[in-house]
C-alpha cells in the first residue's frame, strides 16, 4: 500500500511527505462539532416551503425536495481534510463519504461536483491528481456522473463533493421515523477515528490501517438496499458526530429512547489496544458534550465502549431502523419507550 509521496527538493515539508501531517484534524473529525454547529445555524429560520420534505432542522443527512408524488431531489455536500496519507485512497474515501448521505436518505446518487482545496506548493500535481482519480473511480462505481467542480488554494488540503440524487418520497429514510420496537442494524464496524489517529502517530499496524481504509472506501449502496428490503423508514449514516451523536439526533427527532448493546457493537481490528495507548480524538470530546445527559452508560459497561460510541467516524456505515433486523450488518440495539436519549447497556 502506498503510504505517502516524497516532497520536492526545495519543499519545507519532511520527507516522506504525508497528507495527514498537513492538517491538524483529519477526516470528519475536522468538521465543526455538533454544539458549535448549533450556534452557527441559530440565525437561519426553518424554511416552510411545502415541497421541502427534509431540511436542516432535524440534523438529517441530506435535504429532500419533492418534485412529484413519486420523485424527490436529494442534495448534500460533504468535504474534509485528509484522513489517510495515500492520495488515491483519500479521494475514494471522500467520495464514498459524500455519496453516503444520499444512500442514508434511501436514495440513488445521480451527479457530483467536486470541492477541492489544495496547496500547489505542498505537493506535486500528481498527488492532487490521484485524489481526483480516487474520487472518479468511486463515483463511477456508484453509477453517478462527475459533472465538474470548483477549486481554491488552501494551506490545509480539503476535498469532497456536492451530490445530487433522487428518492421516492414514499420510501425515503428520515430521522423523524424511528418507532418503539424498531431493531437497529449497523452496516460497518466502528473506530475509524481511533485507527487513523493512531496511524498518524505511527501507532497502528499496517494491516489494521488497511482494514479501516477498506471499510471507509466501501459504498453504502448495498446497505441502503438492505434497508429497503427490511422496510426501513428511518436511517442515518454514522460519520463525524459518532454513533452516539447521530443516534441522539434520531432519538430527539423521533421522540424515542435508543438502547444499545455495547458488546454487540462491531469494531475494527486492533481497536482496544489503540484506545489503551491513548489514541482518542478531540472530536469524541465534542460529541460527548453535544449529547450531554441524553447519554447514559450502565455501570457495568467498560469505558472502552463509550470511546467507541463517541468516536467520530469517516465514511461509516448506515444505522438502519426496521421492525426486523436488516440482512446486512450487525444488530446493535433497539428503540424503546422512554425519554429521548441513548442507553449503552
Amino acid at each position: 500500500m502506498r503510504i505517502g509521496w516524497v516532497s520536492q527538493p526545495n519543499s519545507k515539508l519532511p520527507k516522506p511527505m504525508r497528507l495527514t501531517h498537513l492538517v491538524q484534524r483529519g477526516g470528519c473529525a475536522s468538521k465543526l462539532g455538533p454544539t458549535q454547529l448549533t450556534g452557527v445555524l441559530a440565525a437561519i429560520p426553518r424554511d416552510a416551503h411545502p415541497s421541502l420534505l427534509v431540511g436542516f432542522d432535524h440534523r438529517d443527512d441530506a435535504g429532500v425536495f419533492r418534485l412529484s408524488e413519486s420523485q424527490a431531489l436529494v442534495q448534500t455536500i460533504d468535504y474534509f481534510t485528509p484522513i489517510v496519507d495515500d492520495p488515491y485512497a483519500y479521494g475514494q474515501i471522500a467520495a464514498a463519504n459524500a455519496l453516503s448521505d444520499v444512500y442514508a436518505m434511501g436514495g440513488r446518487p445521480l451527479t457530483v461536483l467536486n470541492v477541492a482545496c489544495f496547496d500547489p506548493e505542498a505537493a506535486p500535481a500528481e498527488v492532487w491528481s490521484q485524489v481526483l482519480k480516487g474520487m472518479y473511480d468511486k463515483t463511477v462505481e456508484a453509477g453517478a456522473v462527475v459533472m465538474g467542480g470548483h477549486s481554491v488554494e488552501d494551506k490545509e488540503p480539503k476535498f469532497g463533493m456536492s451530490v445530487t440524487g433522487v428518492v421516492d418520497p414514499n420510501r425515503m429514510f428520515a430521522n423523524t421515523e424511528a418507532k418503539v420496537g424498531d431493531q437497529i442494524t449497523l452496516t460497518k464496524p466502528l473506530g475509524t477515528g481511533i485507527v487513523t489517529t493512531a496511524a498518524k502517530f505511527d501507532d497502528c499496524d499496517p494491516e489494521d490501517l488497511a482494514a479501516a481504509i477498506a471499510s471507509m472506501s466501501r459504498l453504502n449502496a448495498t446497505a441502503m438496499e438492505s434497508g429497503h428490503r427490511a422496510g426501513s423508514r428511518c436511517a442515518t449514516d454514522i460519520t463525524g458526530f459518532s454513533l452516539a451523536g447521530h443516534l441522539t439526533n434520531i432519538a430527539r427527532a423521533s421522540k424515542v429512547r435508543i438502547r444499545l448493546n455495547a458488546e454487540s457493537l462491531p469494531t475494527l481490528p486492533g481497536l482496544q489496544g489503540m484506545v489503551e495507548r491513548g489514541n482518542v480524538t478531540g472530536g469524541a470530546r465534542k460529541n460527548r458534550a453535544f449529547v450531554g445527559d441524553d447519554f447514559v452508560a450502565h455501570p457495568d459497561v467498560d469505558e472502552f465502549w463509550s470511546h467507541v460510541a463517541f468516536d467520530p467516524q469517516t465514511s461509516g456505515g448506515l444505522a438502519l431502523f426496521s421492525r426486523e433486523p436488516a440482512d446486512e450488518g450487525w444488530l446493535i440495539g433497539e428503540v424503546v419507550a422512554g425519554e429521548p436519549g441513548i442507553e449503552l447497556a
